[in-house]
């Protein structure tokens, strides 16, 4: 209330709020405005900084799986059953690997989507990108294609074929992230912890991988999941003949990796398939990778129908998959006998 004898006029009160504005805009505005500007700018990511981020948290996490698997403290679990029955295991190697690769992509654009194999709720503020992009990417990858922020959606696998891992057969075990930009995979890394090699591919634009000079298909060697197999052998002779190769091995990684020409390795080198087939429901963690790898070098990872797989949204692919790369992938499922992999 005013002083008595004083009458405050509502036309004053009115003038001197809006001059109390003003002041307030005046000393404020270049701050909000350089948020909104920092904010906008966000919203927009290069991949070639998302690619080398990737390979980063891949082989961060390869570190990860590597020391646990070297100290043999796997502290495994089951975390339930695959509907072939089988064990879907935990280690300390998937746990761990998970929060180097989860906190580093989360740190570095806390705006986009990522989707892990594993949860945990640990949060790792050191998880830090070193700002590094490797020679190789600088070399073959230009900057400054950017997507907006809310079109991308990373998966990440921060331990390949676990139950290999937990029998030691470390050939086949690798740590994966993908982007996919509108549900399309545009990048793909699969790094081996127990090599140190590293592939990748940005759709489009390059990578450090290339396909063998040539491949087979009467018959074709075909690689099969050893763990989660189905009744894929049946499928295959059914496809391709009796006299058909399987090729059975662990990891979704490890198996497009033996579609693709590799560096040559003293000990254990990878598998070389000239298809690869899965006739049950997979996880898209497990495969997106995969799919842009071949796809920057004209290949295919399709369902079993040959439908595109959309990786966005839920994490599973009810499709099953064949995926191929230097053959004419057409021709590859018109071999295929009916199948529903949501009645195996």
């Amino acid at each position: 209330m005013a002083p008595m004898g004083i009458r405050l006029s509502p036309f004053g009160v009115a003038v001197f709020c809006l001059l109390a504005l003003g002041i307030l805009y005046h000393l404020y505005a270049g701050v909000i405005s350089s948020r909104l500007a920092a904010f906008s700018q966000r919203r927009n990511i290069d991949l070639r900084d998302l690619l080398a981020v990737s390979v980063e948290a891949a082989v961060l996490g390869g570190k990860e799986v590597k020391k646990v698997r070297d100290e043999n403290n796997l502290k495994e679990k089951s975390k339930g059953k695959t509907k072939e029955g089988a064990d879907e295991l935990l280690t300390m190697g998937d746990l761990l690997s998970h929060r180097k690769m989860y906190n580093l992509v989360k740190n570095t654009f806390p705006e986009i989507k990522v989707n892990s194999e594993e949860h945990d709720s640990t949060v790792d503020n050191t998880a830090l990108w070193s700002r590094d992009i490797p020679a190789d990417i600088l070399e073959k990858i230009e900057g400054h294609k950017e997507v907006p922020a809310e079109s991308v959606t990373v998966w990440i696998d921060p331990l390949d074929a676990t139950q290999e891992y937990t029998e030691s057969l470390v050939k086949y075990v690798t740590t994966m992230v993908c982007v996919a930009v509108n549900g399309k995979p545009v990048i793909g890394v699969i790094h081996q912890p127990f090599t140190g090699f590293t592939a990748w591919a940005l759709v489009n634009q390059g990578s450090n991988m290339t396909p063998r000079s040539s491949y087979s298909v009467s018959p074709p060697k075909v690689i099969v999941s050893r763990s989660h197999s189905g009744k894929v052998k049946n499928f295959v002779h059914d496809a391709f003949g009796n006299g058909t190769t399987i090729i059975e091995a662990g990891g979704a990684g490890y198996k497009v990796l033996s579609l693709l020409q590799m560096p040559s390795a003293d000990k254990e080198p990878v598998d070389q398939a000239d298809v690869y087939v899965h006739v049950t429901m997979i996880k898209k963690w497990d495969i997106c990778a995969g799919a842009a790898l071949l796809s920057a070098h004209g290949g295919h990872m399709t369902t079993l129908k040959g439908e595109e797989i959309d990786y966005s949204g839920t994490p599973l692919n009810k499709g099953g998959l064949v995926a191929t790369v230097g053959v004419d992938h057409q021709a590859i499922l018109q071999k295929l006998p009916k199948w529903d992999p949501e009645k195996q």
